[in-house]
């Protein structure tokens, strides 16, 4: 999904110093994060009928703000579409981008953004109605997809559906709800887009067991913050704070536990906490960043499990997801 990359570019081009100035003290002096996030993606970011935002992309924007300003509420959460969300964060409109975004080669050198890490690995998938018949992707042939613009799906269905020989229709809107309403109402016969997505809108459709999502995955999806280029010190800031969510995982810290552990935990745990640790000062964080973050959302599997996992209406197993010492892929240099 290739989206006007020379005209982003351009725009990150005169976004000019402004935009990359210190972030950390431009949020310490703001005494708020401004994070980009979704339109409304359950499980992932979306507000309640009260205006209140949660979500794993969500828990993340609060690790943040608690780890910087020591309130995990302190959050401005800016909705964006998939059109309007690397403009945001190139023109100083949001610190942050949590929001479901593919980590690619384009967008990491050509639109003046830096991936920090990956906290999902996902793929392309496809979903169906189970009237339609159909039980794998390459019996698709003549179908219309319903997706979104400004994705990297539309070029991977072009890739695999060239290289299978396989006719298509693509039937594109620019938000997901848009996409999602034109499924229900069976203008299109298929909707593609990460599968962690799918099973988010399955749940959001007129009788959901009446959809079934595809056996196969098209493509890889690693997704992950980002934030501007060019501030060194604000892109380590947000990396550790993902690394350190994993990092509580593997140490048994959680957020019911945090604080014991800083008292009585074993030398690794006190110190990942804060104690007799100065690591924090390279950031220009207090000692104390990493508990801050962990004892007000969780670790990485306490946040999965609570919004995608067990825990939560859609059940998605971790596969990928778990840590490298579960067969996962879930891996952070050690916080030391």
């Amino acid at each position: 999904m290739k989206l006007g990359i020379l005209a982003l570019a351009s725009a990150a081009f005169l976004a000019g110093t402004a935009a990359n100035a210190a972030t950390l003290d431009v949020v310490k002096e703001r005494g708020e994060l401004r994070c980009g996030v979704s339109q409304g993606v359950l499980g992932f970011s979306a507000p309640n009928d009260k205006g209140e935002w949660s979500g794993f992309d969500i828990d993340f924007c609060r690790a943040v703000a608690a780890a910087t300003l020591g309130n995990p509420d302190k959050v401005k959460y800016v909705p964006l579409s998939t059109k309007e969300r690397f403009t945001a964060l190139q023109s100083g409109e949001v610190d942050l981008l949590s929001r479901q975004t593919t980590w690619t080669l384009s967008r990491d050198s050509d639109l003046g953004m830096s991936f920090v890490g990956v906290n999902y690995y996902d793929g392309q998938a496809f979903m169906v109605r189970n009237d339609l018949g159909v039980k794998s992707v390459k019996e698709l042939s003549g179908a219309s997809v319903c997706t979104e613009t400004g994705t990297t799906t539309e070029q991977n269905m072009a890739d695999y559906f060239s290289s299978n020989n396989i006719q298509y229709q693509v039937i594109a809107f620019e938000k997901p709800d848009q996409t999602i309403q034109a499924f229900n109402t069976a203008r299109c016969d298929v909707y593609s887009t990460d599968a962690s997505a799918l099973y988010a809108q399955r749940l959001t459709l007129n009788d959901p067991d009446r959809f079934v999502v595809l056996p196969e995955v098209i493509s890889k999806e690693p997704l992950g913050p980002a934030v501007r280029q060019g501030d060194e010190q604000w892109f380590k800031v947000v990396r550790w704070t993902l690394f350190a969510m994993i990092e509580a995982e593997e140490l048994g810290i959680t957020k019911e536990n945090a604080t014991k552990m800083q008292e009585s935990g074993n030398i690794g745990q006190k110190r990942f906490l804060g104690i007799d640790n100065e690591a924090g000062k390279a950031l220009g964080l207090g000692p104390t960043w990493a508990f801050q973050a962990i004892s007000a959302v969780g670790n990485y599997g306490e946040v999965f499990e609570k919004h995608l996992g067990e825990d939560s209406a859609l059940k998605i197993d971790r596969g990928l997801n778990k840590l490298w010492s579960q067969g996962g892929l879930m891996y952070a240099p050690p916080a030391r």
